[in-house]
């Protein structure tokens, strides 16, 4: 600093200094805020899951005792037919809680000549109705209700159900076994039940608010959505399900631990609109489920937010003013280098021959007069040399475009590639980060019959990946033809290139071999991206068999081999990392999932309209955002004997 100019230390040291206090201080502030803010959101939390739990235990164990009451009477005392359908309908209009209930007997355990007896009461349209179970059309006995308690002999609350002949509602049921000493051997005689709606589950549940988007849900004791803001959700989708589709892998953790009946309070992604927010999660003891309550981040942390912007924007006003007067007072101080100042104008229009003034000074100001020639020196070298730069890098450019076009002139270029051959049609796309790249793909008949098709990424880009990939290309298509089947294809291949590699570049390879004839594949990957298969009117699905290590890192490597028999209409997509590992301006890839759904929306295309409209897809998909990887593409469609284009 001692050899520093005197306006440079003021700006620089006033400056410095009331910088770091204020980030200091901000950084503090902001800190032990946010901190106290997510400790009272987080006991908050715990205390509301504690009054909902208790809520609805309260609740699920007044309709417990009922049952089991009634279990206990059957057990110790006789029974008639019609009081015990006063004793039903008793239940049922007296408890505002209980759906509907039942008493089901075991086959002739009520009357001999009787295999049913099932007497059901239950809520409708305000009344209580009556329905017999007891029938060969609702055969009790192979429901869960009836048949888990009566395996376990304990009382056990069902998994939530649509009671079908029953209530004919989504309910849960509270299943409780009796017994009867018969010939001194204790007899599983029935079940006593209590049904319970899922609709005060929900009113209960939903009265949860947090803020403008946060809410409170159930699952079963198997992960499934009992209650739900979202209506659709309810019995039809698991926490497990909605984590897969959104490939949230903390949301599935989460789900795991409900599941386990944990108790916890984490971070994750909100099933529903995908901000990041804090769940709650706590076990209901008596059915085995699971309470969630989502606590949205942005919400919640919006007044600290305002607060830091404020102190933030009021920081910034206050330096910005100390900054000016720094400036007024330097100016004073620094008079002198306003002649300097004159100069700099024939510097920015491009005048190099111009004179510095008489300046005498030895100070910071003579310093700066000898530097101002010393630049103007150094600038006529340096345009003489950005010249012959500039003249070197179109040399360059030009070169590279050669390549391109070297590169691009090696791949299949003419489609479709074999108009006498209609059991098949092959399409395929390659898309360079650069000038040049390492991607590639080729297909080439090996016989009459038999089709070989590859498609490979060379690690790197530039003019390395290219090189590495035109010599790639080569073995694999002199290989081929001599040997023919794709495992043995990669593992020639690989103990070619991995036996003079100093690079260490690899690359990953999926080689197929089709009989056009019949369908049948035999496929081999070394390393690559799995290809999506679409059978004709079946689901889609991956193709994950028969990989193996890259080709390129190790001579030894083994490699293996997988038959797969293509139907007429089958179509197998082939692709690049370039096309899922795509991301936008939000740092998301489009990942495996993305290019699933577009293929599949695009399944009734022709194969170069499949291409084109994936491609059309990643580019809409990363809009704004450079390509960072090459893209290639490959769709081969099997037509069989009978095709239609």
């Amino acid at each position: 600093m001692k050899n520093r100019g005197i306006a440079f230390k003021l700006i620089f040291c006033i400056l410095t200094s009331c910088i770091l206090i204020f980030v200091i201080v901000f950084g503090y502030n902001y800190l032990f805020s946010r901190r106290i803010i997510i400790r009272n959101i987080k006991d908050n939390a715990f205390n509301l899951a504690r009054v909902t739990v208790h809520k609805i235990e309260a609740v699920l164990n007044s309709v417990e005792k009922i049952p089991e009451n009634i279990a206990y009477s059957l057990e110790e005392s006789s029974y008639r037919k019609k009081g015990l359908m006063n004793l039903l309908r008793s239940v049922v209009e007296n408890n505002p809680e209980i759906y509907g209930a039942t008493i089901a007997f075991e086959p002739y355990a009520f009357e001999k000549d009787s295999l049913y007896f099932a007497p059901y009461f239950y809520k409708s349209e305000g009344e209580v109705k009556y329905s017999n179970l007891g029938d060969a059309s609702y055969d009790y006995f192979s429901w869960d209700w009836y048949r888990i308690p009566g395996e376990l002999k304990h009382p056990v609350w069902s998994e939530p159900y649509y009671d079908e002949g029953g209530g004919n509602i989504i309910m849960s049921t509270y299943a409780v076994p009796f017994f009867r000493d018969v010939d001194g051997e204790r007899r599983f005689m029935g079940i006593v039940t209590a049904d319970v709606s899922l609709s005060w589950l929900q009113d209960i549940v939903s009265s949860i608010k947090i803020g403008k988007t946060g809410y409170g849900f159930l699952i079963s004791g198997e992960g499934r959505v009992v209650t739900h803001p979202d209506e659709k959700l309810i019995m039809n989708e698991t926490l497990s399900s909605l984590a897969g589709a959104r490939g949230d892998t903390q949301l599935l953790e989460i789900g795991r631990c409900m599941i386990r009946g944990d108790l916890g309070f984490a971070p994750c992604d909100s099933p529903d609109s995908g901000e990041r927010c804090w769940m709650l999660y706590a076990p209901i003891p008596s059915t085995g489920w699971s309470l969630g309550i989502l606590y949205p981040r942005r919400e919640l942390m919006a007044d600290i937010t305002r607060l830091n912007w404020t102190v933030i924007v009021l920081g910034l006003v206050g330096i910005a003013f100390l900054l000016g007067v720094i400036v007024l007072i330097s100016g004073s101080i620094t008079r002198p280098l306003r002649l300097l100042a004159r100069t700099t104008n024939d510097i920015a229009e491009g005048n190099l021959d111009f004179k510095m003034p008489a300046i005498k000074s030895g100070d910071e100001v003579g310093q700066l007069a000898d530097s101002f020639i010393y630049m103007r020196d150094s600038l006529k070298r340096h345009i003489k040399e950005l010249t012959e730069t500039t003249a070197a890098k179109e040399r360059m450019e030009s070169e590279l475009k050669i390549a391109h076009d070297i590169q691009m002139g090696i791949l299949p270029k003419i489609f479709p590639p074999f108009p006498n051959k209609p059991e098949f049609d092959i399409y395929a796309v390659l898309k360079p980060a650069r000038e040049v790249g390492g991607d590639f793909f080729d297909f080439f008949f090996i016989d009459d019959v038999h089709l070989c098709f590859v498609i490979a990424d060379v690690s790197g880009k530039g003019v390395p990946a290219s090189l590495f990939m035109a010599v790639t290309k080569t073995l694999i298509s002199v290989i081929a033809r001599e040997i023919g089947s794709p495992d043995e294809i990669l593992d020639k291949v690989n103990k070619e290139i991995a036996q003079d590699n100093p690079s260490f570049i690899f690359v990953t390879v999926f080689c197929g071999v089709l009989n056009v004839k019949t369908g049948e594949i035999w496929y081999s990957s070394g390393g690559h991206n799995p290809p999506l298969l679409l059978r004709r009117g079946e689901k889609s699905e991956f193709i994950k068999g028969a990989v193996s290590l890259l080709v390129g890192i190790e001579s030894d490597t083994i490699y293996t081999k997988e038959k797969l028999i293509l139907q007429p209409g089958d179509t197998i997509c082939m692709y690049t990392d370039g096309v899922t590992e795509a991301f936008n301006a939000r740092l998301e890839l489009f990942s495996e999932g993305r290019l699933e759904e577009a293929v599949c929306a695009l399944r009734g295309e022709p194969i170069e309209g499949l291409v084109k409209g994936l491609l059309k897809k990643v580019k809409s998909f990363s809009l704004g955002v450079p390509q960072s990887d090459d893209i290639t593409v490959m769709v081969l469609r099997y037509f069989g004997d009978s095709k239609k284009r």
